[in-house]
């Protein structure tokens, strides 16, 4: 084969490799986007009138939008109650889950003791029990100490993860012992390296799991649904359900009420985004 034709060759396999990259970039942007839609579509339908949701044909863009449906939501049920309701039970479970998990796991990433291993894998065998299996005994043990209908019922449930102390436990995994022997030899205590030294250098792991432990408790609905019965400990979960069906001739509100709860998710994600990617790309699975 001559010169020529190799460079032939060489183009044509360029030319596939290109084009393949473009169909793959086309099927992802376009499920993307198609994924994107009911989402979309929310947002927009949050800013319309009754009138323009209900007209058919239905119009994408909103040709009157308004801020009337949010002040509407807020005046038709105890909204903000819902609200700082959420922000309670899944503000302090996600903080103490954080720290409990970065402990154990610098625990078990950097300290060696007699049956580490195996209470390692007691604890990762958790994340294998399905959460529906262990509704009916929490819901006895609740009961049993009078945990019903209460705050403290919500969050107890909420305050440890096997996930979290996985992922913080293989982060700190890729940590060098010797920065560890470094700060101990200019006498730095274990709580001292941890705080100072752990913490700073496991950002992409702590943002990486404060936004799923955080997405967790503010979307849960079960274990809210069976604990509280009362309508001031409500939280949004489900409390929009509820104002769904009770005002479901009146999308636009619904829209409304949804959107406003997505807001914090989405704000967290938007100032972790970058610690969260970079968490997740290095964390792995190192043993």
């Amino acid at each position: 084969m001559n010169k020529k034709d190799q460079a032939d060759k060489l183009r044509g396999e360029q030319y596939i490799g290109n084009s393949r990259k473009i169909m793959i970039y086309l099927v992802l942007s376009g499920g993307g986007i198609l994924m994107m839609m009911p989402f979309l579509w929310m947002i927009l339908g949050a800013f319309k009138p009754l009138r323009e949701v209900m007209v058919f044909p239905p119009t994408f863009w909103p040709q009157e939008p308004t801020l009337a449906n949010f002040q509407k939501v807020f005046a038709m049920i105890p909204f903000a109650r819902y609200y700082l309701n959420t922000a309670f039970v899944t503000i302090i479970p996600t903080i103490i889950t954080v720290i409990t998990a970065a402990m154990a796991g610098f625990g078990f990433a950097k300290y060696k003791f007699k049956g580490a291993k195996v209470l390692f894998w007691l604890i990762l065998a958790t994340m294998m029990v399905p959460y529906p299996v262990t509704i009916v005994p929490l819901y006895v043990m609740a009961h049993q100490v009078g945990l019903v209908n209460t705050y403290t019922g919500l969050i107890v449930v909420g305050l440890s993860s096997a996930f979290g102390i996985f992922l913080m436990r293989q982060f700190i995994l890729s940590l060098p012992d010797s920065l560890l022997d470094a700060a101990r030899i200019d006498g730095c205590t274990e709580f001292r390296i941890f705080f100072s030294l752990i913490l700073p250098l496991t950002k992409p792991a702590l943002a990486t799991l404060t936004l799923f432990t955080f997405t967790s408790h503010w979307n849960s609905y079960i274990w809210p649904l069976m604990i509280i019965n009362s309508d001031h400990l409500r939280t949004l979960s489900i409390a929009i359900p509820l104002f769904n069906g009770q005002y479901e001739q009146y999308p636009n509100l619904v829209y409304a009420a949804s959107l406003m709860s997505l807001l914090p998710i989405l704000l967290l994600f938007i100032f972790t985004q970058r610690f969260f990617v970079e968490g997740i790309t290095v964390s792995g699975l190192k043993e």
